[in-house]
């Protein structure tokens, strides 16, 4: 059965979603994650890189792993048998060189050195053409670069954030002044909606009430067919 989404539903996901773990707030509005992915993808929201980097995101320790992934040791099934990887003359004409680019990549390609804003905000700048990574782990934002430049490595479980009043998208203004390290505990709880946002706070409330009454509403019921 479809979704249909209250406006203080709506607000809450388009809040809460960019830095929270979709099952817990799939649960919290009594709907599946399926449908926060779709109403998520309808806002145009995305993870914040912070979230990205915690374990709930299921990208440090393989929790997202379905069993398809390859393993250290693990032989493919066409080793040793020619011509299956495309060995054959006419399919090794048409192999993509080292260092090469085809297509949209070509066309996409800005040089080591350029700039973005991201769709959180910030400003990154392109560090590397490693294809090793992916697209988007070559670009790094300034103020971490900032931030290393004149301190080193960030430490473990730590991110660095503007300090009040301090950010910016100029890079220029990006200065090691206007930042500070805090760990990702303090980082979430500033990031917080009930600490950014007073009004999606009391939606949350009143959604928790709400719950609760349902809940005993039903339970009632249930006491009273038994």
């Amino acid at each position: 059965m479809r979704h249909i989404w209250q406006p203080y539903e709506v607000e809450a996901v388009r809040q809460l979603y960019p830095g929270s773990k979709t099952s817990d707030l799939a649960k919290a509005l009594g709907t599946s994650t399926t449908a926060i992915y779709r109403l998520a993808d309808k806002l145009g929201l995305r993870k914040t890189a912070e979230y990205l980097a915690t374990p709930d995101a299921g990208r440090l320790d393989g929790s997202r792993d379905n069993g398809n992934r390859f393993r250290p040791g693990h032989a493919s099934w066409n080793k040793g048998i020619k011509g299956s990887a495309g060995h054959h003359p006419n399919t090794v004409r048409a192999h993509f060189k080292k260092g090469e680019r085809r297509g949209a990549a070509n066309t996409n390609y800005v040089p080591i050195g350029s700039e973005r804003i991201t769709k959180d905000g910030y400003l990154e700048r392109k560090v590397t053409d490693d294809p090793n990574l992916v697209p988007a782990r070559r670009w790094v934002g300034v103020h971490r670069l900032v931030w290393e430049a004149a301190h080193g490595p960030i430490p473990p479980g730590h991110a660095v954030a503007f300090l009040p009043g301090r950010y910016t998208t100029d890079a220029a203004l990006i200065t090691v002044d206007a930042l500070e390290l805090v760990t990702r505990g303090e980082l979430a709880r500033r990031n917080h909606p009930r600490n950014r946002s007073p009004e999606l706070a009391k939606l949350v409330q009143l959604k928790g009430a709400i719950t609760r009454q349902v809940n005993r509403i039903a339970r009632e019921a249930k006491e009273q067919q038994s």
